[in-house]
């Protein structure tokens, strides 16, 4: 239960910044995963990095880093693939989401040997890369002969307080009522003065940091980096979390996430190979019974 509620503590921030999209302009970006990828890649960087010179706090210098370069990854993937699309048919931005996500799988993986030189460190390899110990693990005891981390307590004291934050910027804030609003009728909004273009950066932006947030707790967990295509399945099965929880909803998608944690975690130790099947099979169950999602609300649109 506890391993569960740690890895879906990984695909509730994920889901998060899908969520987010979702609610504002109505696109999935399937590129999001690819983000949460880059967010691993640029925690390793600067773990070693920091870690080599010595410098105290690691851990918690390494997470802003990893945040404000999901941050900026998501805001320029919105700027140049999706802005100027904006006003095309869904499917069109939808397809352009996937061909983000193949193109920085597949550039990413290229081996920086054979890149030419202005580009060799814009590439990762594809490579298995080891994450740096930024945290010294220690187990706690808990009842029953249970024991407990202190890397899951990270991981899951991260994820509910980052969720609070970002329920509390949506509903207090000037900046989450505007989001509301551009959410609600964006032609509206526009007219009511809010700065539409702005939101929609904000929330790309609000979705990248919780991404990169959510790479570093993977890296901390597994302590391996696999391939730049690491992204792919976490950004699915988070999708997938959201979708259960209620896409467009923040405790919908937190929900979705821990979720699919257990249910994955739980299939896993059974047989290994049932892991990603049940997941889907809890998405067809849920769309048959309830389509909006456990905590999502019906949305109309004129037809």
């Amino acid at each position: 239960m506890i391993n569960g509620l740690q890895r879906g503590s990984m695909y509730a921030l994920i889901a998060l910044g899908y969520t987010l999209v979702y609610g504002i302009i109505r696109l999935i970006n399937f590129a999001h995963g690819d983000v949460f990828m880059m967010g691993v890649y640029f925690a390793c960087f600067a773990g070693n990095f920091l870690l080599s010179r010595g410098v105290g706090l690691a851990f918690w210098i390494a997470m802003i880093v990893a945040m404000i370069g999901c941050l900026l990854i998501n805001v320029l993937i919105e700027a140049v693939a999706y802005r100027p699309l904006r006003d095309r048919p869904r499917l069109t931005m939808l397809i352009t989401a996937i061909g983000v996500s193949l193109f920085l799988e597949n550039f990413l993986s290229l081996d920086p040997h054979q890149v030419p030189f202005p580009f060799t460190h814009l590439v990762f390899g594809p490579q298995f890369r080891p994450f740096p110990t930024l945290i010294k693990e220690r187990v706690y005891p808990l009842a029953a002969g249970l024991t407990i981390s202190n890397i899951k307590i990270i991981d899951l004291a991260t994820a509910l307080m980052l969720m609070v934050v970002l329920e509390y910027i949506v509903k207090r804030t000037k900046m989450g009522k505007a989001m509301r609003a551009v959410s609600y009728n964006m032609d509206v909004a526009r007219l009511m003065g809010i700065h539409v273009d702005r939101i929609i950066t904000f929330t790309f932006a609000l979705g990248g940091a919780l991404a990169g947030c959510a790479g570093i707790l993977y890296g901390l967990t597994y302590g391996v980096l696999q391939s730049p295509c690491l992204g792919m399945w976490p950004g699915i099965v988070a999708f997938v979390a959201a979708v259960v929880g209620g896409i467009g909803n923040i405790p919908g998608a937190m929900l979705g996430g821990f979720l699919m944690g257990i249910v994955e975690t739980l299939a896993i130790s059974v047989n290994s190979n049932l892991g990603y099947g049940v997941t889907f099979l809890i998405l067809i169950l849920v769309l048959l019974v309830r389509p909006k999602g456990l905590l999502g609300s019906p949305y109309m649109e004129k037809i």
